[in-house]
């Protein structure tokens, strides 16, 4: 699978709130938030939006799975391609799942078991194979993944919680800021400290500014702060995530073209795009 770089972050989905197929999200795609990052021979899996079912097919082709799943909040559409994602189901696969927004003694086990429990879905948790450990963390926590992997974390603002990660290895960074709202004017700490020098940021774009006055507490950014907040904290590349389900392919090319006439190399994130810092 590997693009010949040893770092470098894929995109399994892009697609915000909804999975949204059709013919008019064909550029950009329609499954919902799903990454794969390799560091080595390390794979991250980030978020288990629709978009993991695909990542699953393609992981079923490699043989064994050993791999590290970090989610940025349990919201549907971030977690609801696991009941679907093949690897799981596999005897031998081995995945560690990692959670830094929950309160009260919570994991991602409590989460999944509910979403996998009736009424909402025929068979159980139990019913994966695979080796699964759940492990929490702290917003703020610098994971430690090895010597030459460094995972940091912050608290981002969307209701019930969020966490923004940045992925520092071989002297590159990758930051991925998704389901976070900004205050028109305040550019958020926690985030300009995550992505200070950044190579690459994937951020929540899910609104225009133009837009944004009408969702106001639904926990959402707009291109235009992304721009804002990688130009502050002097990110390298930016790529725009979270796609509004509303935003057609017609509707995105207008986004793309006036972000990247702003901040040349700007691009929005769809299904199969492969960025290497």
């Amino acid at each position: 699978m590997s693009p010949g770089a040893e770092f470098f972050v894929r995109i399994w989905g892009a697609r915000g709130s909804l999975a949204c197929p059709g013919p008019d999200f064909v550029r950009y795609g329609g499954n919902t938030a799903c990454l794969e990052v390799r560091c080595g021979g390390r794979l991250f899996i980030l978020d288990a939006g629709t978009g993991l079912r695909n990542l699953g097919l393609e992981l079923d082709k490699m043989g064994a799975v050993d791999a590290d799943m970090l989610f940025t909040h349990s919201h549907l559409d971030h977690i609801g391609g696991l009941p679907f994602f093949t690897s799981a189901f596999k005897k031998g696969n081995v995945f560690r799942i990692w959670s830094g927004h929950l309160s009260g003694g919570k994991d991602m086990r409590d989460v999944l078991a509910r979403l996998m429990s009736s009424p909402l879905f025929p068979v159980p948790l139990e019913v994966f194979q695979s080796e699964l450990a759940f492990r929490n963390f702290a917003p703020g926590d610098v994971l430690d993944f090895g010597p030459d992997i460094s995972v940091r974390t912050t608290m981002l603002n969307h209701p019930q919680g969020a966490i923004g990660y940045r992925f520092d290895y071989g002297g590159k960074s990758i930051c991925y800021v998704t389901d976070t709202e900004h205050k028109p004017g305040e550019p958020d700490r926690n985030i300009l400290e995550l992505i200070e020098g950044a190579d690459v940021m994937i951020y929540d774009a899910c609104y225009t500014d133009e837009e944004f006055p009408k969702f106001v507490g639904w926990g959402h950014s707009t291109w235009q702060e992304g721009i804002r907040l990688a130009d502050a904290a002097g990110v390298g590349k930016l790529v725009l995530f979270h796609h509004d389900p509303s935003h057609t392919d017609e509707v995105m090319d207008e986004i793309v073209r006036q972000a990247e006439e702003r901040r040349p190399g700007t691009v929005a994130a769809h299904e199969g795009l492969t960025v290497t810092p």
